[in-house]
């Protein structure tokens, strides 16, 4: 079950800021688990090279690059080499993102800029250079990673516009891609994470609040989710598992809500 031997899977944002398990990076172990061969992108080297340690340490199979996956320009290459080492390209993960608080009165442009083209253009980058791959090959696989936020538009009671406009963008835009390319043997879908603990969301939160704050934040959260806990990596990875592989061949243009309940117990 949920097998991917034979095939390649590249993934973005495969590292993991500090110690501990990112969606990426617990996402690309997992993979090569199941037998893919890896291609992992990040735009810390050290980082994705820690992954790749993982990975042949086990026996699997992973090749590392450093790429800003908000650069075409990068992301073409990156793509290029996968290539090149691999010769195909079969699962298409996009896992580039991170939110940054504000509202449209408080938010600088930059700071708004930023935000979406981290969460949503790396999205299009991503698609846009291995895309043609995929058509080529007449098969594919491509899931993208949103939150949340996308529907509630807060995360743990503060206003974060420009990260929830971004993630809101890939449901639509998750669906629309999976319509134009249905019928040429490439599925595209989404996972909707909700909150989640992870080593980017800890020191972000660290670099906002400070220790205490945050530690009382991560409480609340952990309080909010009506399972009792919040999520991890490995969670996400499960899910985008099941939608890259062929037991979900007749899904696409979906949403995958992985949250412990969370949406579903809101009010409204």
């Amino acid at each position: 079950m949920l097998r991917l031997d034979g095939k390649v899977a590249f993934i973005s944002g495969a590292g993991t800021v500090g110690a501990g398990w990112g969606n990426g990076k617990a996402t690309a172990v997992l993979m090569a688990r199941q037998g893919a061969r890896v291609f992992g992108t990040d735009i810390n080297a050290t980082a994705v090279e820690d992954t790749r340690s993982i990975i042949a340490t086990e026996g699997g199979v992973c090749h590392a690059l450093q790429c800003d996956a908000t650069d075409s320009e990068a992301v073409k290459r990156a793509v290029d080499a996968c290539l090149e080492r691999f010769g195909r390209i079969d699962i298409l993960v996009n896992n580039v993102g991170g939110s940054a608080p504000g509202s449209p009165v408080d938010m600088a442009e930059d700071v708004w800029d930023r935000q979406l083209d981290h969460n949503l253009k790396t999205a299009f980058l991503g698609c846009k250079h291995v895309l043609p791959v995929m058509e080529k090959q007449g098969s594919g696989a491509i899931v993208n990673i949103s939150s949340v936020a996308g529907f509630a538009h807060q995360v743990g009671g503060r206003v974060h516009v420009a990260y929830s406009t971004a993630k809101s963008g890939l449901l639509g835009f998750t669906r629309s891609t999976a319509i134009a390319y249905v019928q040429k043997g490439i599925r595209c879908n989404l996972v909707v994470v909700g909150t989640m603990h992870t080593p980017l969301v800890e020191e972000r939160l660290m670099k906002q609040l400070g220790p205490e704050a945050a530690k009382d934040l991560v409480a609340k959260r952990n309080a909010a989710v009506p399972i009792g806990r919040m999520g991890d990596a490995w969670d996400t990875a499960h899910a985008v598992l099941f939608l890259a592989s062929d037991e979900a061949r007749y899904i696409t243009a979906t949403d995958l809500v992985v949250d412990g309940g969370l949406t579903a117990a809101r009010p409204g």
